[in-house]
């Protein structure tokens, strides 16, 4: 079974290192796209902000199908509010604000709330559980894209500065 507190302490861990990926990728780089058909470093992490806080805001008001035509237009109201030419530290700042708002107020929904059936976008019916571990899929999907970035110009992620500490036995 999983547990939402489970999920939302490891949607926070994900996002933290998200938000370390934002702040640590030079800033005068944010337009990097290693092909062209690609986002930027910059679009991604604002991808993960944007469809991270506006999903669970959909999901919080009590949609019950993601799947419609006007899906795009229902997301709008859940938008973060972020100037198109934000710095990476408001984008970093942006990222941190929508996870400790997100959680807390996934947190504050009954057990009966996450039992709840609804349709994603492919047309698949979930829980409300199943569909809020799936916003973290895919943060942790576009965060796996940071972190490629982050390699192509030679930086080294959170993740594994902490695994090759641990090994080292620090």
């Amino acid at each position: 079974m999983v547990r939402l507190e489970h999920t939302l302490d490891s949607w926070k861990a994900a996002r933290q290192d998200t938000i370390a990926a934002v702040e640590e990728f030079p800033a005068g780089e944010f337009a990097y796209r290693p092909s062209p058909d690609v986002m930027t470093f910059g679009e991604i992490a604002r991808h993960i902000l944007q469809s991270g806080h506006a999903l669970a805001g959909l999901l919080l008001s009590g949609e019950e199908s993601f799947n419609t035509p006007d899906f795009r237009k229902k997301l709008a109201p859940y938008m973060p509010d972020l100037p198109a030419d934000a710095t990476p530290a408001q984008l970093a700042a942006a990222l941190r604000h929508s996870i400790d708002v997100r959680t807390a107020e996934l947190a504050a929904r009954p057990e009966d709330f996450y039992a709840h059936i609804v349709t994603r976008m492919d047309g698949q019916k979930v829980t409300r559980l199943e569909m809020l571990q799936m916003l973290k899929e895919h943060e942790l999907m576009h965060r796996a894209h940071l972190f490629l970035y982050m390699r192509m110009k030679g930086l080294v992620p959170a993740t594994t500065r902490r695994r090759m500490a641990k090994q080292a036995g620090q």
